[in-house]
């Protein structure tokens, strides 16, 4: 393989032929490659598996995380407790790739690795590392943890990927016609990339940005001077940078910026896009902001004995086949908890990342309805709940330890860890219902829930995300009907949410399962049916380049 001279190695689509370099902190290609946290690295990996399949002239830029996002395990107690583990990765290629950024005023050596598309099915894909011996120990822990607690070190991070990433490229040859940035992480790389092409407009031409995030607070936001003094703006001064970016205050918004410099950028559903434009309409110099709804890739995660069954009409084996699907991820809870689930009884699962705003713990917030739902003899259920909480994130690990203890006291409630890939694609395998309760409108996307439905689980969530365009309620999925929550105080939209999915659960989604067998397997077949027509990420990789590269 040339490095010095990349190519795809691949014949590309002509469709697909401009040159794509996409940056992403991190990346979900499959279990063994553990450089992700959560939703957004679940996309981008998405995104790289549906580029090969589409033979798209894409390459993608990421980091290798020494030891990933952390190892989730348990204390005595079986309370969650934070583990990092080195990972070695022998499927990687050394490209012999060497070079030096400045960090801090001081050059630190980072050095690529190559992912080869056979591998595991993915666009080409080049890690990024500092862990070397020729750096100092502070320069190496740069790679260590994907998100690093520590301001100085995630700025860095945020520097590797950017500045790294877009210096890698040169490295590589590969002169790309679109550096598409997946979030904000790696804006760092206009600044280099301004001293390569000299003016705003001209950086313009080649930029384009995904933004991820429904509310101004969840953009990231750095101090300044502490970005100046670490080397972030590539040698050009403040009163530049300001000029150059717009910005006035003492905080460098990353997203800000990016919407700045960017030719076009997309929010990841039409909600989103909507939400992204009434937040940014208020500043000046920001590029338009289209919506590219996110999705997953089908290949990738569908049960396809399932869709066969469906496809030739046969009842019979498309309940046997999600009965013996729950059965084996049945396995996983009791060789975790000890308890033993029935693979005939309804089953709903809530696993994603523990954030405050997607309300895991939410059916237990009225826990006299709860213990009814649990212990209820004529329409029984079992809940699973898994994910991962920030490991500095102490009210969402804190929210993960009160759903351990409650679990306790029932048999058919279960709190799982190891919440990655492979477990992933076992519990959507596991669930009849997923459940997702965001409060609207803070959920850009959410992709869990596509995936979910391409292995016969039906989506029960929220208005919120990628929901609306899908959700036909009753048809393929069911969802709680929109209030004014404009109007609303959080207390009054969480009121009114929990009653309203305790409604539907306890009036339309037990009595269908239990005494509408037809009609349930036929709601399970509309998801997923609908979800692989709109929702295949082939849809959305295509769309990136009609709709963003062209």
């Amino acid at each position: 393989m040339d490095f010095k001279n990349f190519k795809v190695p691949y014949t590309t689509d002509d469709r697909y032929a401009k040159r794509a370099a996409y940056f992403s902190m991190e990346f979900a290609i499959h279990q063994p490659l553990k450089i992700y946290s959560g939703g957004l690295g679940f996309l981008s990996g998405s995104h790289l598996r549906s580029a090969y399949e589409l033979k798209q002239n894409l390459i993608g830029i990421g980091i290798l995380w020494k030891y990933g996002y952390y190892d989730q395990a348990r204390n005595q107690d079986q309370t969650l407790q934070v583990t990092w583990m080195e990972k070695i990765y022998s499927f990687l290629e050394d490209t012999g790739i060497k070079f030096q950024i400045i960090i801090h005023d001081v050059p630190v050596w980072v050095k690529a690795y190559y992912l080869n598309p056979e591998t595991f099915n993915s666009a080409p894909l080049f890690l990024l590392s500092t862990d070397l011996p020729e750096n100092d120990y502070v320069s190496q822990t740069i790679c260590h943890r994907l998100y690093d607690a520590n301001v100085s070190t995630k700025v860095a991070q945020f520097m590797l990927l950017g500045i790294g990433g877009a210096k890698l490229v040169d490295e590589l040859n590969f002169n790309p016609d679109v550096y598409h940035l997946n979030e904000a992480h790696g804006i760092s790389a206009a600044f280099y990339l301004l001293q390569k092409y000299k003016s705003v407009e001209k950086l313009k031409e080649h930029l384009v940005f995904t933004t991820h995030t429904p509310e101004e607070a969840g953009n990231e936001k750095h101090d300044i001077y502490l970005c100046q003094k670490m080397s972030y703006f590539c040698g050009f001064s403040i009163d530049e940078v300001r000029k150059l970016t717009g910005i006035e205050d003492d905080q460098f918004n990353h997203s800000l910026a990016a919407l700045r410099f960017a030719r076009l950028a997309n929010g990841v559903s039409q909600l989103h896009g909507k939400v992204s434009n009434e937040m940014w309409n208020r500043y000046s110099g920001i590029c338009p902001i289209i919506s590219i709804t996110n999705a997953q890739n089908w290949r990738y995660w569908a049960d396809k004995q399932l869709y066969a069954s469906m496809d030739e009409n046969n009842d019979w084996r498309f309940d046997d086949r999600k009965w013996y699907l729950k059965k084996r991820a049945f396995e996983i809870v009791a060789d975790q908890t000890g308890k033993l689930f029935n693979p005939s009884i309804l089953t709903i699962v809530w696993a994603r990342r523990f954030a405050g705003y997607k309300r895991a713990d939410f059916l237990s917030w009225d826990i006299e309805r709860f213990n009814a739902l649990v212990n209820n003899k004529k329409y029984p259920v079992q809940i699973i709940w898994a994910g991962k909480p920030y490991p500095v994130d102490y009210p969402a690990i804190t929210q993960f330890n009160n759903l351990v203890q409650l679990s306790k006291n029932y048999k058919n409630v279960a709190v799982l860890i190891g919440y990655e890939l492979a477990l992933s694609k076992r519990l959507k395998q596991a669930a009849d219902v997923w459940l997702n309760n965001p409060r609207v409108p803070r959920e850009a996307s959410g992709t869990s829930g596509m995936t979910a439905a391409m292995s016969g689980a039906v989506n029960f969530s929220t208005d919120d995300g990628w929901i609306p365009e899908f959700i036909n309620n009753g048809n393929n999925g069911f969802v709680v009907p929109q209030a004014d929550y404009h109007s609303m105080s959080v207390q009054e939209q969480d009121t009114y949410d929990l009653n309203k999915i305790y409604e539907i659960l306890e009036q339309q989604i037990l009595p269908i399962y239990y005494e509408q067998p037809d009609t349930w397997r036929q709601i399970r077949k509309n998801g997923m049916r609908d979800v692989r027509v709109q929702f295949d990420s082939n849809r959305m990789a295509h769309e990136y380049y009609e709709k963003l590269y062209k």
